[in-house]
């Protein structure tokens, strides 16, 4: 399938043209704003040829094509015309999710994201140097020069990336941005590097007080220079008239800004940007390894939250002080015991169609994009997840405790090892990988997972044989909930909230509803009773503690069409009626009635899972739980 056909399934599956306000992508995903996320296929676009996974984050519906091929298919979905003028649009939209920080950080990722691939080729570059070198070849003195050059100008040029990288985002004019930033460097002013190494060279002293030296290898004050110019820029142009904004604006920006980054925001961001780093070394070079355990352990939670952008920042300041970055390998070990909780999973499992789903996802961990891997199987399954956060740590541990650092960011694992042949530590480095590999596939193998449709296939053949012996219906045991709902089985991967879809509230089943009931699951206590009736806890002998959440988002309703028949306190026999609801004013308040059914101490338990499919009346069994 070509490019182009894919992107037209894709538009298809969005709801046609009109129900997408604007698409745009980042590093490996296509983000897309919708009217109506209901209108959306989402099993058409996850089955596409090329798509690595699909959810919805920060108000966008974001769909994993993986680096280089997301610009292919933006180019495409454009040209097949979806809008992209509505791209402030999108900003403020993702802007009111998440908290301030949440939002900060994304901020710094449209920042960085554009400039990782110049980092990448620059950290390759070094280990091609470092492996020539290594091989004991002598090059010629112009031959050196240039391999200087290769390696050495993103980082001497770096403020004048960030700073445009910085207009960018904030609606400057990016090519005022960039000689902003390139006046930081200019080669007029005193070197940074040469005045800090304590040489001949010192500060220039403006009015004779004013130390001021070139801005090398600065990151946040580059950044703080670029949001400040951004916003003077826009409000300078507000105030000039367009006949004159051509000449004023650019001369007004570039004058005040130099002023204010040389002589102000310089000085004073480049102490802040210094006492960062020396925190961000003394959490890398805790002893015992303990930074690198810290943070490989939750690497991959900072991924699923969204705000792994943060480490772009700090990746290139080390880079930019060291030309080193112990977080590479640390972030390895992490993406790499994930990419190995999934091949296990797909080594054990006998369904097929999650064979076919695990080992690709593996594979564009193992090339350095987890989303795959997390969204469409480890999540899912929960288990693997968390065992992959502990292999991870170790991983992390061992690469603080091997002193690991690569030349460049933006890679890992495979490709990542072109970032230590040229440095002496590719064996390592491999050692590490293979460690953290090892762990993250035997705990998850031998720990965290069970295949569901073994599990289910074995409860339902006992089950039937006992019906078949005694001609009844045989009452669920003590470790069996029922269906609290009438209706069509809905495996809990496939609703349409993140929250119940990824595992996090812990596993069940759901079920999408034909009468407007809510019966007792099992013999238990009632311990919550939600005012507003959309939702039940109860807790049984056994200890299982069940969430009933009836429809997504219906909290949202303040009761209205719902009604509860029981108190927190009450002790109630499996079929009872707790509640009942109308799914006529949910549709019509347009949310979706299909009701969840989870075991929220999931972990408390060897196994929970599900044994029910297609539809399920009163008293039929949905779930088992093992202690």
């Amino acid at each position: 399938m070509t490019n182009t056909e894919i992107a037209k399934k894709v538009i298809e599956a969005l709801g046609g043209r009109e129900n997408v306000n604007s698409v745009a992508h980042c590093a490996t995903r296509l983000r897309v704003m919708v009217k109506d996320e209901a209108k959306i296929n989402k099993d058409a676009i996850e089955n596409l040829e090329k798509v690595q996974g699909a959810f919805f984050n920060s108000g966008q519906y974001q769909i994993i094509f993986g680096t280089g091929t997301v610009n292919k298919m933006y180019d495409e979905v454009v040209a097949l015309g979806l809008p992209t003028s509505s791209k402030d649009e999108m900003k403020a939209e993702a802007a009111k999710q998440g908290n301030w920080f949440q939002r900060a950080i994304r901020t710094f990722g449209d920042v960085f994201v554009p400039i990782i691939p110049v980092i990448v080729a620059t950290g390759l570059f070094m280990g091609v140097r470092g492996l020539l070198n290594a091989l004991g070849m002598t090059l010629p003195e112009d031959v050196t020069t240039y391999t200087q050059i290769l390696t050495d100008t993103a980082f001497i040029i770096l403020p004048g990336l960030v700073v445009w990288s910085t207009f960018r985002v904030f609606g400057g004019n990016p090519a005022v941005g960039i000689v902003l930033g390139m006046m930081l460097v200019s080669g007029s002013l005193p070197n940074a590097w040469a005045v800090a190494s304590g040489g001949e060279v010192t500060a220039m002293q403006f009015f004779g007080f004013i130390p001021v030296v070139g801005l090398q290898g600065s990151v946040l004050p580059a950044f703080i220079i670029g949001v400040v110019g951004a916003k003077f820029e826009k409000a300078v142009r507000k105030v000039v008239p367009d006949v004159l904004d051509l000449l004023v604006t650019p001369f007004v920006t570039l004058l005040v800004m130099s002023i204010l980054g040389l002589f102000v925001i310089g000085p004073v961001f480049h102490v802040v940007e210094s006492y960062i780093l020396i925190g961000t070394k003394a959490i890398l070079n805790l002893p015992f390894g303990l930074g690198g355990f810290l943070i490989g352990g939750v690497h991959q939670l900072i991924v699923v939250s969204g705000v792994h952008h943060i480490f772009n920042l700090l990746e290139v300041q080390l880079l930019a002080a060291d030309h080193a970055n112990p977080f590479n390998a640390i972030i390895t070990a992490a993406m790499t015991a994930q990419g190995a909780a999934t091949v296990a999973v797909g080594v054990k499992t006998k369904n097929p169609k999650l064979k076919t789903l695990a080992f690709p996802a593996a594979l564009s961990a193992f090339l350095g994009i987890t989303e795959p891997a997390i969204f469409g199987v480890n999540l899912r399954f929960r288990k693997p997840f968390f065992l992959s956060l502990i292999a991870g740590a170790i991983g992390g541990g061992l690469a603080s405790i091997l002193g690991l650092a690569g030349t460049g960011n933006g890679i890992t694992i495979i490709p990542g090892t072109m970032l230590y042949i040229g440095n002496g530590q590719l064996a390592q480095y491999l050692l590490m990988v293979a460690v953290s590999f090892a762990l993250g596939f035997a705990l998850t193998y031998m720990f965290g997972y069970e295949d569901e449709a073994e599990v289910a296939s074995e409860t339902t053949t006992e089950r039937l044989a006992d019906e078949a012996v005694t001609g009844t219906i045989v009452a669920p045991s003590e470790g069996v909930i029922q269906t609290p709902i009438v209706g069509d089985v809905v495996a809990l991967s496939d609703v349409n909230d993140p929250v119940f879809s990824s595992g996090a509230m812990g596993q069940g089943i759901a079920v999408k509803p034909s009468q407007d009931v809510v019966y007792a699951p099992a013999d238990a206590e009632v311990t919550i009773v939600f005012p507003t009736g959309h939702a039940y806890g109860l807790k049984t002998a056994n200890g299982a503690e069940i969430l009933i959440h009836v429809g997504i988002d219906t909290v949202s309703m303040n009761g209205e069409g719902f009604n509860h028949k029981v108190a927190q306190g009450d002790k109630v026999k499996a079929g009872d009626v707790l509640g009942t609801f109308d799914s006529a004013k949910i549709a019509a308040a347009g949310l979706d009635n299909t009701t969840m059914v989870i075991v929220t101490n999931t972990a408390d338990f060897t196994s929970v899972n599900p044994v029910a499919s297609g539809s399920v009346a009163k008293g039929d069994a949905v779930i088992e739980v093992k202690a």
